[in-house]
């Protein structure tokens, strides 16, 4: 049985996923090394609040954001971030700027909004939700659900 850890203590090979891969129950695996590790969970577990696995075996896995194609924006970060968030796309909010994966339409949208948006590869680390841990397989508003 594989068991998700919180922390790590000697991993000794890594699997990096990018933001949707790291939404998983029952999945095949490949670490850095080349070695298949096939994960089967009772329920679908966002990876991103762990930080690795133990094998069976007693080897321990880290887990780690993969770069992936993402757009950098910056500008008036309040109204920039409502028009991303009421399109329910997943942000990572920072500082100085936000981060989306990368979509032309999204990117347009907001250069006509006055934002300066840049190309990058990184990890992507977005927002949980106001509610909890954040994602499920669609998009959830918490308690409260609601129809559009």
């Amino acid at each position: 049985m594989i068991t998700l850890l919180d922390h790590l203590h000697h991993p000794t090979d890594t699997i990096r996923l990018d933001y949707d891969a790291r939404l998983v129950r029952r999945k095949r695996l490949v670490t850095e090394a080349g070695r298949a590790v096939m994960l089967d969970l009772a329920e679908l577990t966002d990876l991103s609040h762990h930080a690795g696995l133990r094998l069976e075996d007693g080897t321990e896995i880290a887990l780690e954001a993969a770069a992936e194609p993402v757009l950098v924006i910056r500008g008036d970060l309040p109204r920039l971030a409502w028009h991303i968030g009421n399109r329910h796309t997943p942000c990572q909010v920072e500082a100085d700027h936000l981060i989306i994966r990368n979509d032309h339409v999204l990117k347009g949208m907001l250069e006509g909004l006055g934002a300066e948006v840049m190309a990058d590869t990184r990890p992507f680390h977005p927002e949980g939700g106001a509610y909890g841990h954040g994602r499920t397989m669609g998009h959830s508003h918490g308690p409260d659900d609601h129809d559009h």
